[in-house]
């Protein structure tokens, strides 16, 4: 038997390099390895399960090197690599889901110049049986047409939230509006929803259904803010609650009653909070003084901003 460690001994530093360069090219892994012993940092297996932050801040190494390498251009198959990282996240006791999108996205760009045989299949398994969000746009040129059916057929003899997602994401990417539809229609009113619903619908060329949407929504929000500005602001959604309670803000001072100018300076009070909670304090001034300016000859309407006890803008 050929002593190989000592073969490898005998070479000089320079032929031996090129030899492992040339091996680390055709093995995603092996120059991931490199990559990370080349910058310090922690050079043993890349996907060896360690405890505590040790396998997190490995995860997150393995995440650098990929994207460095898909940035460069690598001509070597990183998807294998990539796919074992996404499963190593999504079966951890407490996945991260910034670094579970993040690696499903590197995944996916792998994917893109290889495209693995069984990818659908995988997709169904991390979605359907592990509940891992999959964004299926990321991955439509990987799967192409026959990919996306061979997906939609195992997601048709599923039932739940995680076959509803992929369904929904399978309805927009093949242009299928009545399924889009139809799934949207089961799902709690909010903003997002109804702006895809609009895009949708334009995007199939049914102007005159997206314009009739557009204007129900628009009234429902008018009549009735409530509701979806609660889911807004359960999943921190500021910016969309605020538009929002603006919106529901002209509307109360548009029909020019004491009542309704009453709920007007109640509803600005919320606003004010909502701009404290998104982090922005001082934009509040600013829409308020415009507010203010517009309808200061509404003298019912200022007394009931300062009864709220807002503070008006000087001059």
């Amino acid at each position: 038997m050929t002593d190989l460690r000592g073969y490898l001994r005998s070479l000089d530093a320079e032929t031996l390099a090129g030899l492992l360069h040339e091996q680390a090219e055709r093995d995603p892994e092996l120059h991931a390895r490199l990559q990370l012993r080349a910058t310090g940092e922690e050079p043993a297996d890349l996907l060896e399960r360690q405890a505590g932050s040790g396998e997190a801040t490995k995860i997150v190494a393995v995440l650098d090197t990929l994207q460095r390498l898909l940035d460069g251009g690598t001509q070597a198959d990183l998807a294998p690599l990539a796919r074992r990282t996404v499963d190593r996240i999504v079966k951890a006791p407490q996945e991260d889901p910034a670094v579970l999108r993040r690696a499903a996205g590197l995944y996916a760009r792998a994917c893109a110049a290889r495209p693995p045989a069984d990818l659908a299949g995988w997709i169904a398994d991390t979605a359907l049986g592990h509940g891992a969000d999959v964004d299926l746009a990321d991955f439509a040129q990987a799967l192409g047409d026959k990919g996306l059916a061979q997906l939609k057929s195992v997601v048709d003899k599923h039932r739940g939230s995680a076959a509803e997602r992929l369904a929904e994401q399978l309805a927009e990417l093949s242009g299928d509006v009545d399924t889009l539809l139809e799934i949207l229609s089961r799902q709690p009113e909010r903003l997002d929803l109804r702006v895809k619903v609009v895009r949708a619908l334009r995007s199939a060329g049914r102007n005159t259904e997206a314009v009739a949407y557009a204007a129900r929504a628009r009234h429902q929000d008018e009549q009735d803010p409530d509701a979806l500005v609660r889911a807004l602001l359960a999943e921190e959604r500021f910016g969309e609650a605020l538009v929002i309670c603006k919106r529901h803000v002209d509307h109360l001072i548009e029909q020019k009653s004491a009542a309704h100018y009453e709920q007007a300076a109640k509803l600005l009070r919320k606003i004010r909070r909502l701009y404290r909670q998104a982090g922005t304090p001082e934009e509040f001034t600013p829409y308020l003084t415009e507010l203010v300016t517009v309808h200061k000859r509404k003298a019912r309407l200022i007394a009931e901003i300062r009864q709220a006890r807002i503070a008006l803008p000087k001059g």
